[in-house]
């Protein structure tokens, strides 16, 4: 009861720094014994003080222009200072610098399902980024250990096992490339983050290489397992699991027998949390405790089978247990689960078993393993190769209220495993809960979103009955945020694909969406002759079998209640931009004018009427925008798709020109995706 309650209390004090509120559930401990409750409390303080105590080194220079110094680490600049991430492009390579540049707060998730910088870095106790605009000094790190293990690690292995085999054994992914991606298809991307999986694996290894001395082979094991920590530096899910291997060797080596499961993973939440809380906020740990707690919980009251059964069975169900808690984080972050996965599981595990203590042994060996080690690693990445086509389950971002909904529905299904509550009653609970969950999505409203695609356009327009309308997609290199924004949203296709003019900052990423989504039907203006990316989008939607529907002044289109009618172009114009289709969308009297980059002198030819919404042309250059438009149109609200660029855009004119005629004013490159909600 003591390592439970030390884990709650120190988990309710780092919660604080979430909600105040945390504070609230010292209650439920009002039930424990006595001395199990006042440690609770204890680690509660501990914590909590820890947090307020906590000073930020960077907070007296954040927005300012500085140069600093220190040692590079795999994008962390550690200084006498603290730590900080640099942000610099091209990558620096790990040594001793000198920077200069903008020292700023890490940045939020600027779209649906975006990287959410900001709880990374928290999370691994960072504050402060080095917007990096100079490289002042740089010296190379004097050959060290790690460096000369890393040698000793690649050497005579082929390019693809080299990259498996370093981030299996030293938890460096960087060279990974595609099968990174295959491993995250095949539902095998644990197996890549340096936690429990490899401690166990690599406990084992050390217990049985040490059985010569004793008893004393627990406590040595430990130090190998301290000293590996060292070598591949803390990470959240090793810390946590290198602890509980901690107080199970030392539990054999007093003579206590194993440790149970959960007081073990109470006593690592407890001493991980005092030592850094906001480990809290770090995804990798909380997977790594929520993984261990469902094998926890369900394994020991499943039901054991006979022979090889049993063998398949419980690998199978330690998969299956090990993502009953952590499905909702998976979904939610990952947008996807690979159904694939207990199989994969199943075949790829046996090999990793061998293949990361042989990675451990070649650290000292070097090239004398490697032949073995070449033919596992080929082998694994072989097999996953295969597995990565298995089918995925896709899903969208899940609200707070779908989180509640998903544990209230597992708890009755967990009391019935106990034999706390009949399975009859256990069903209908968790499913009054599945159907609350559905309900709660219902009726859909229609929605608008602006995404950030940087210096480019992107909206999305998302209509009752699960109907999708994508303008524009903005450049190639934006496509992973626009992917990353669409699977968030659950948008699994696309009923219209709207290009309005080959401009790469407009229709470059559309060429992957036709790729990766089903699309039903691409809208473009007339052909622009001698073009090579309206060459390309034509080809690919006519490669796909999608048809292509050429839209110029009075064309109109219905779909799902919604109206579409063109206003530009006429067909004759000349220059590109002018080219630019122009369209209002009318849904329940709710009116919203795209205008692509089309220039003033284009503006002047459409027909008058009153809209709700300007998405404003250009990414509010001089040339568009102008006052006839205004006069004629009327917008109550402007979005502006932007982002950093060397063009001055938004001008400052057309700035005042909006607050002139009292439009209210949204911009990608201040606010990240804007979601407008519809009738």
């Amino acid at each position: 009861m003591i390592p439970l309650a030390l884990g709650a209390g120190a988990l309710l004090g780092a919660l604080s720094q979430l909600t105040p509120w945390a504070f609230l559930g010292l209650l439920a401990g009002l039930g424990l014994p006595q001395s199990a409750r006042w440690l609770g409390l204890g680690a509660y303080i501990l914590v909590t003080l820890h947090l307020g105590l906590a000073q930020d080194p960077w907070a007296s220079q954040i927005g300012q222009w500085v140069r600093i110094e220190g040692t590079l680490r795999e994008g962390f600049l550690h200084t006498p200072q603290g730590r900080l991430y640099v942000h610099y492009f091209p990558n620096l390579q790990d040594g001793r610098y000198v920077l200069e540049g903008h020292l700023l707060r890490p940045s939020n998730k600027r779209n649906p399902g975006g990287f959410d910088q900001q709880t990374w870095l928290r999370g691994l106790g960072v504050t402060a980024v080095l917007r990096a605009r100079q490289v002042v000094h740089y010296e190379p790190l004097p050959a060290g250990p790690h460096q000369w293990l890393q040698k000793q690690l690649v050497a005579g292995l082929s390019a693809p096992v080299a990259a498996l085999v370093t981030a299996l054994t030293l938890g460096e992914r960087r060279e990974l490339g595609e099968a990174y991606e295959a491993f995250q298809q095949a539902g095998l991307a644990h197996t890549l983050a340096l936690s429990g999986l490899h401690v166990a694996i690599l406990t084992g290894f050390f217990v049985l290489l040490l059985y010569p001395l004793g008893r004393w082979r627990y406590p040595a094991a430990l130090l190998l397992l301290l000293l590996y920590l060292w070598l591949v530096e803390p990470q959240p899910s090793l810390v946590r699991a290198v602890i509980m291997a901690g107080f199970v060797l030392m539990g054999l080596f007093m003579g206590r027998g194993r440790v149970a499961v959960l007081p073990a993973l109470s006593l690592a939440l407890f001493v991980q949390l005092l030592l850094e809380p906001r480990t809290l906020l770090s995804l990798s740990a909380q997977l790594s405790y929520l993984a261990v707690l469902g094998m926890a919980l369900v394994l020991p009251h499943l039901p054991r089978l006979e022979g090889w059964k049993q063998w398949v069975w419980s690998s199978v169900s330690v998969t299956l247990a090990a993502q009953i808690l952590i499905l909702p984080l998976l979904l939610h972050h990952f947008h996807q689960l690979p159904l694939i996965s207990p199989v994969a599981n199943l075949l790829v595990l046996p090999l990793l078993s061998l293949l990361v203590p042989l990675g451990f042994l070649k650290l000292l060996m070097g090239g004398l393993l490697a032949w073995p080690t070449e033919i596992l690693g080929s082998l694994v990445l072989g097999l996953v190769g295969w597995l990565s086509n298995g089918p995925l389950l896709r899903w969208g971002e899940i609200t707070p209220v779908g989180f509640i909904l998903y544990y209230l529905g597992l708890l009755p299904l967990l009391l019935g495993l106990y034999g706390r509550l009949r399975w009859p009653h256990a069903t209908g609970l968790a499913a009054t809960a599945a159907l609350a969950s559905i309900l709660s999505s219902y009726p859909p409203r229609a929605e608008l979103w602006q995404l950030d695609v940087g210096q480019g356009d992107a909206i999305l327009l998302r209509l009752p009955g699960r109907v999708e309308i994508l303008v524009d997609g903005g450049r190639d290199w934006a496509y992973p945020r626009l992917e990353q924004a669409l699977r968030a949203l659950g948008v699994d296709d696309l009923d219209l694909l709207i290009a309005t003019h080959p401009d790469g900052d407009h229709v470059e990423a559309q060429l992957k969406v036709i790729r990766d989504f089903p699309v039903g039907a691409l809208v473009s203006g007339p052909r622009a002759q001698g073009v090579a990316l309206d060459d390309a989008l034509h080809l690919a939607a006519h490669q796909r079998g999608i048809p292509v529907f050429f839209a110029r002044r009075g064309s109109q289109l219905t779909l799902a209640g919604a109206r579409l009618h063109f206003l530009g172009p006429q067909g004759d114009e000349l220059e590109d931009n002018e080219r630019s289709l122009v369209f209002v969308l009318e849904y329940k009297n709710h009116k919203i004018l795209f205008t692509g980059d089309a220039p003033v002198s284009a503006e002047v030819r459409w027909s008058a009427e009153r809209v709700d919404i300007l998405k404003v042309g250009h990414h509010g250059s001089e040339t568009s925008t102008s006052d006839h438009l205004l006069q004629h149109f009327r917008p109550k609200l402007a979005l502006i798709g932007v982002g950093n660029n060397p063009y001055g855009h938004p001008s400052r004119a057309v700035l005042e020109r909006l607050n002139q005629y009292g439009v209210q004013i949204r911009r990608t490159d201040i606010e990240g995706a804007i979601r407008i909600p519809l009738p």
